[in-house]
């Protein structure tokens, strides 16, 4: 019996160290202990996009954001930290930019894969939150990934969706802001690599959003 918990426990050891960006969640926990987040907060939670968006603040002066984007993290990554990097905060509102990796991760991922997982994190949070604001930034079409930009739509088209039957929600689409003319994806406005956002590219996202930021609610 001891062999099998010994068994059981070094298991689940293993995991938790093979578990991405846990060194990044750690940092975050550790700099809360430093200094302490003062609840009523607007906390931005997701992967790069948010994680390179260094001076969001400066953005949306006078509305004080926690900014808690790590990685490359996919929305398994987020439901599985959730209560690490969202429940804590006790966020005024919570802003989500999430889903665009899962599809790069896997080519058997398809846009009703996002959505369920989506909805596994929304109904999360909710749990934790049931009237706190929730706002989604669509899946942006990083040039990059131009392959991918029929399973991002679609995957964007059922999360809009969904939220406009939630109350307390919104949807801000930044995917058709980023498009040329012939709907290709704007390339001026994203870095060397085509796949995170230059200044450009975060000044439409800001755009976007003001509304939602500066607003009680969605």
């Amino acid at each position: 019996m001891r062999c099998f918990a010994t068994i059981f426990l070094l298991n689940c050891c293993l995991a938790l160290q093979a578990q991405p960006f846990r060194d990044e969640i750690q940092a975050f926990q550790h700099q809360d202990s430093l200094v302490p987040i003062t609840p009523g907060q607007v906390l931005f939670v997701g992967s790069s996009s948010f994680r390179l968006w260094r001076d969001v603040q400066a953005y949306f002066p006078g509305t004080p954001i926690i900014n808690r984007g790590f990685g490359g993290s996919c929305l398994t990554d987020m439901i599985y930290y959730e209560k690490q990097i969202i429940t804590p905060y006790k966020p005024r509102k919570i802003v989500i930019y999430c889903g665009e990796n899962d599809f790069a991760a896997s080519d058997t991922t398809t846009a009703n894969d996002v959505f369920m997982r989506f909805k596994t994190l929304f109904k999360s949070i909710r749990a934790d939150y049931p009237h706190t604001p929730i706002v989604y930034i669509s899946m942006k079409p990083s040039p990059s990934r131009r392959t991918l930009m029929r399973k991002i739509a679609s995957g964007n088209e059922m999360i809009e969706g969904y939220l406009r039957r939630k109350r307390h929600t919104a949807f801000v689409d930044v995917f058709h802001r980023m498009l040329d003319e012939q709907g290709e994806p704007r390339r001026e406005l994203f870095l060397d690599d085509q796949l995170h956002m230059n200044q450009a590219g975060y000044q439409i996202w800001a755009s976007a959003l003001k509304a939602q930021i500066l607003s009680k609610s969605p």
